[in-house]
């Protein structure tokens, strides 16, 4: 063990463009719950959870859309708890008009019990929201490379 011991994640913070279309997508479309929100002075931000945990922060304080050719974030993933789960998500997310990376549910790779949607927040971000297992019928858009990898 390291000697700084072992890490886990706490909570990803997400720079957005429009708080209340963000708000609006992550608590509305997604459920997770505001948990405490704040403004300084042109910007704004929120914290959203689940049973008042921190998962999402979001700060208004960026401009354009997201840039997957840039150093960062690759994408952020959800595990959700079956496929159903996630095929109640994409048709949530189908009806707000959101962008999929893949038609329907993929598995994440060929022969792979586990897989889910990969789609796009307001400002492009890259999301996922899948499972361990119950992809096995579903295809997989990159042969042997991972779905989520190349979205």
């Amino acid at each position: 063990m390291s000697a700084i011991g072992t890490l886990t994640t706490h909570h990803v913070g997400v720079n957005v463009t429009d708080l209340e279309r963000s708000l609006a997508f992550y608590a509305d479309v997604l459920g997770f719950e505001v948990i405490g929100r704040g403004a300084k002075e042109e910007s704004g931000y929120a914290f959203l959870g689940r049973d008042g945990r921190l998962v999402i922060a979001l700060w208004q304080q960026a401009e354009g859309v997201y840039d997957s050719g840039r150093p960062g974030l690759h994408h952020l993933a959800f595990e959700a708890e079956s496929i159903e789960h996630v095929r109640a998500a994409e048709a949530a997310l189908t009806a707000r008009g959101t962008t999929f990376a893949y038609e329907g549910v993929v598995a994440h790779q060929e022969g792979a019990a586990a897989g889910g949607i990969f789609f796009h927040d307001p400002d492009g971000t890259r999301l996922e929201i899948s499972v361990p297992k119950g992809a096995e019928a579903a295809p997989a858009p990159s042969g042997t490379a991972p779905a989520c990898g190349f979205f």
